[in-house]
């Protein structure tokens, strides 16, 4: 890639992220009652999410061979343990993830 490309790549990457983070408080004003809809989206999606990243961490996952999902298993445990301890997703998330990685490099 060329300066010039990798300038331009940027470039796209923050007006891309910048388009999505104002968009919302362009769309929504202060004056205008947020629909209904938007409301449910924004209680449900982030529990859908999680859900999903939950899913796509065990997909390759076997229980039957090698550690038996031991690291994984723990790992969860400890992120469950964490949220409902804190109620804080990017601490459950962060512990989670420190104690999956540790687990895999020095114990498993």
């Amino acid at each position: 890639m060329t300066l010039t490309q990798r300038i331009i790549t940027i470039a796209i990457c923050v007006l891309g992220t910048m388009a999505t983070r104002f968009l919302p408080f362009l769309i929504f004003s202060e004056n205008k009652e947020t629909p209904p809809y938007i409301k449910y989206l924004g209680k449900a999606l982030p529990s859908a999410i999680f859900g999903m990243l939950v899913v796509y961490c065990l997909k390759n996952v076997t229980f039957i061979s090698g550690n038996h999902a031991l690291p994984e298993i723990i790992a969860i445990a400890i992120t469950v343990a964490l949220h409902f301890w804190r109620r804080q997703m990017l601490v459950s998330i962060a512990g989670g993830t420190l104690c999956y990685m540790l687990l895999v490099q020095m114990v498993f």
